[in-house]
């Protein structure tokens, strides 16, 4: 196991995170969404994938990120509405349960295809 190359994808990746976050503080909360809404971990997440397991695991990976990036928006969603009316831990809760629940729904609906 290659640790150097493992550290890499992790700082990569947090980079990304820290990046986000200071966008969003210290220039404009919108410039923050619009970056977290790229697919940059995506992309970065299947070009690490192409590069160890091959095309077809990364086309694999590619259909799953598409079907389950419904949940995803569900989660957004419901996350923005509770935020309206409870605090912020409250408001995650709530909305990982809805995206769990979605994401159980599109396992389901997913395997009768």
């Amino acid at each position: 196991m290659d640790y150097t190359y493992i550290l890499i994808k992790f700082l990569i990746g947090g980079g990304v995170i820290v990046g986000v976050t200071l966008l969003a503080e210290q220039v404009n909360p919108k410039y923050g969404g619009i970056l977290v809404a790229a697919p940059i971990i995506t992309s970065l997440a299947i070009l690490f994938t192409w590069s160890e397991a091959g095309q077809a695991t990364s086309r694999q990976l590619v259909i799953g990120a598409f079907w389950f990036a419904i949940p995803t928006l569900l989660f957004l969603l419901v996350l923005y509405l509770l935020m309206a009316r409870y605090p912020l831990l409250p408001s995650f809760g709530g909305a990982l349960g809805i995206w769990l629940a979605a994401i159980v729904v599109m396992s389901r609906l997913l395997a009768l295809i």
